[in-house]
């Protein structure tokens, strides 16, 4: 390699992960077979936010900086051959939002050292990228409480038969940390004489990158089919949704990225859907789960239509019918990670947060020490959706992006209502 032998950067400790506020600190180590003529060497600490209007492309549309920090290690000179060591520090500041890698944009941080050599000579370049996590408490986010959502469908079938179906959905808690278990309650009241589709529970993730025009990739994590409910009956279902590893849903201090969760509960037939958001952070709810207190809310009788080619509507056939469990039929679930393991770190790296517990993971170290906490910087199967135009769905090629083998099913195809909106169409009953 000529006159450098070796040039990398090392962290203190081996760390990687940091938090805001934190100290990061390290060293430069040179290697050289020759003399060395430089002019200075330098490293410098960043932290930015690009995005693209183009899928896993680095030239940003719009950049967003949180710091660009520059330290002289050394001045004008001539190292000798031999091995040099140079040490650095530097504080992260407080308001750095949590990395993230996406298909149109990242939250990045990287430390960068330059040897700058004399005129016409090769400047010499490394740098090394580091994470930082700012932890979201699910327990200081408003209105955590669980919720509920219901809506009623009338649908026409064989022409001259109409019916109604009434959907209610709830979820045990509002906000959830990777590991936990979501626990979904449905009732299904399908007041009509025509079975109804397939049921299906879908956590998705929406991600929105703010450049020229927003662009929305919407990524089905996990999904479970349950069957359908036959003409007159009231049916109950009962699910479970383990939460993988999953970016958490605040990135505050990025205004270029933002990422929502939500629970979307569907019929395949009639075309009918309820849609729960919920938040994923890192710290889990303390308190005990609330049961819902809500009671099951039943479509008030619709008069009968009357006329001379049409039949009365058959909105009594589920009368008094006692209610059924529906069964699942598929469930779409994380069993393993690919066939590249996700990083895994140091619980030293999240020191930071005293109490902190993680789940653990079946995955054995290779090392044979125990492993941290789980740091992955986003999962799913890439559904994209732009607010102008299309594209068919592309695997993100980010490294740091681990897709495992999801569900290919690709509902919805639009973004999912605000939960202000999934408010007001339920109080309306459509």
């Amino acid at each position: 390699m000529g006159k450098l032998h070796r040039f990398d950067i090392s962290f203190n400790n081996n760390k990687v992960v940091y938090g805001p506020g934190e100290s990061i600190s390290g060293a430069v180590n040179i290697c050289l077979n020759n003399p060395l003529p430089f002019k200075a060497i330098k490293v410098n600490c960043g932290g930015l936010c690009g995005v693209s209007s183009k899928m896993n492309d680095t030239s940003w549309t719009v950049e967003e900086p949180y710091f660009n920090s520059t330290l002289t290690l050394a001045d004008k000179g001539t190292l000798p051959a031999g091995e040099h060591t140079y040490t650095f520090q530097f504080l992260l500041p407080v308001s750095a939002p949590t990395s993230f890698e996406g298909s149109f944009g990242k939250i990045m941080y990287r430390m960068r050292v330059v040897i700058d050599t004399p005129r016409f000579a090769k400047d010499y370049k490394v740098e090394k990228p580091f994470y930082l996590l700012s932890l979201l408490n699910l327990n200081e986010v408003p209105n955590i409480e669980p919720s509920t959502a219901t809506t009623t469908k009338k649908f026409s079938y064989l022409l001259v038969k109409t019916g109604t179906v009434t959907l209610t959905a709830s979820s045990d808690l509002r906000g959830y940390a990777p590991g936990q278990v979501i626990k979904l309650s449905t009732e299904l009241y399908n007041k009509s004489g025509k079975d109804t589709g397939s049921i299906i529970a879908s956590l998705i993730q929406k991600v929105t990158y703010k450049s020229k025009r927003a662009i929305y990739d919407l990524r089905t994590i996990a999904e479970v089919e349950g069957a359908g409910v036959k003409g007159g009956k009231n049916a109950e279902w009962k699910e479970q949704i383990i939460v993988p590893p999953l970016p958490q849903s605040d990135l505050r201090g990025c205004t270029l990225i933002e990422i929502d969760y939500f629970i979307q509960v569907s019929l395949k037939y009639p075309e009918v859907q309820v849609t729960l958001p919920i938040y994923i952070g890192n710290i889990s709810i303390n308190s005990p789960p609330i049961t819902p207190s809500w009671t099951p809310r039943r479509a008030a009788p619709v008069a009968p239509s009357v006329t001379p080619s049409a039949p009365p509507v058959e909105n009594d056939l589920a009368s008094g019918m006692d209610s059924e469990e529906i069964p699942t039929k598929s469930h779409s679930q994380q069993q393993s990670y690919g066939d590249q393991p996700l990083p895994a770190f140091s619980p030293r790296s999240f020191s930071y947060a005293p109490g902190l517990s993680f789940p653990e993971h079946s995955q054995p170290d290779p090392s044979g020490t125990s492993t941290g906490p789980l740091f992955c910087v986003s999962t799913g199967s890439t559904i994209p959706y732009f607010t102008e135009g299309a594209a068919a769905p592309v695997p993100t090629a980010c490294p740091l992006i681990l897709p495992p083998e999801y569900s290919t099913w690709g509902h919805p195809y639009e973004s999912p209502p605000s939960y202000e909106d999934s408010c007001s169409s339920n109080a309306d009953g459509k």
